[in-house]
């Protein structure tokens, strides 16, 4: 999910049964006559579901493919080192039958997504432990590259401004731009971000972590991995947790420095105005899930936050 865009991008090509079935009769003939059924599309790619227990993860445009290959350079390479499941790819597929695309086969992971079926409470530490194992990992002598999100919030000024400057104008959300997350946006924008020293899963909002019975099962979609500020991980403490009592936990069991929640807190501002702005357009589910981060900002600067969470 990138912030040059004014809602959903366009798929670039059509992902259907028969495609599916087309690439997998041409490179993995041992599961062509399984069931299939087609999931659903985020920005990026299309999830396909197969048989009981494997899925299959396909670029729906080609600006997604590199993600693809990101995460089939990668993710076997972290997830030994995980406390969770993430969705380590276990067959590569190639372009091929019509469909221009590298794709991945993969694990089945049971769960919802956290937008749609909220983690319990005590679920904030295990959060926080999976962030802070990931962001302990060593880096690779090249770690990937990501321009949207291994760069400082300031460079994400003008267009979340903007965004912001149109949020004004909408009498549901304009209240929610209050005087006091204006100003955490300033103050993060302005916190120096440290050197890229820690690995980022890069993309870490409620629909991407999984949870079944009130239990993070997962991590999902991991394209945007790089070498980055973990502040932009720990944004998802107001995208997974409504108590304020949760997110507390979750930023004291990570360890946050005041400096950290600073950023955190302006990523979590990054990807509200984000979310309701382009969710407006077309994704009322991505305006949900964005009103509902700036609501919880909000009621954590009303009661002081920046030094409740900070150790």
């Amino acid at each position: 999910m990138t912030a040059d865009a004014s809602s959903t991008p366009a798929a670039e090509v059509e992902i259907d049964e028969a495609l599916v079935r087309r690439l997998l009769r041409e490179q993995y003939p041992q599961f062509a006559n399984m069931p299939v059924r087609i999931m659903e599309a985020g920005w990026d790619n299309v999830m396909v579901r197969l048989g009981d227990d494997l899925a299959l993860r396909l670029p729906r445009r080609a600006a997604a493919e590199p993600l693809i290959l990101n995460e089939q350079r990668w993710l076997p390479i972290l997830a030994p080192d995980l406390p969770l499941d993430i969705p380590v790819p276990l067959h590569c597929g190639i372009p091929q039958a019509g469909y221009p695309f590298h794709w991945s086969i993969l694990k089945w992971i049971e769960g919802e997504a956290a937008d749609l079926a909220p983690p319990d409470d005590d679920q904030a530490r295990v959060a926080a432990r999976f962030l802070a194992k990931l962001h302990r990992i060593s880096l690779p002598e090249t770690p990937p590259a990501n321009p949207h999100r291994d760069c400082s919030l300031l460079a994400k000024q003008t267009d979340i401004e903007k965004r912001m400057a149109k949020l004004k104008e909408i009498d549901s959300v304009a209240p929610l731009l209050t005087p006091q997350l204006i100003a955490a946006w300033q103050k993060a924008i302005a916190e120096p971000a440290p050197p890229k020293s820690a690995w980022a899963a890069g993309d870490v909002h409620a629909r991407n972590v999984l949870v079944s019975k009130g239990k993070i099962t997962a991590f999902i979609d991991w394209g945007d991995m790089c070498a980055g500020d973990p502040a932009s991980d720990l944004a998802c403490i107001w995208a997974l947790f409504n108590n304020a009592s949760a997110r507390l936990k979750m930023a004291k069991e990570y360890g946050m420095s005041e400096s950290l929640l600073i950023r955190a807190m302006g990523w979590a501002i990054f990807y509200g105005v984000l979310l309701t702005e382009t969710g407006m357009h077309d994704t009322p589910r991505h305006y949900a899930m964005g009103k509902q981060t700036l609501q919880r900002i909000n009621a954590d600067l009303s009661r002081g936050a920046i030094d409740k969470l900070s150790t």
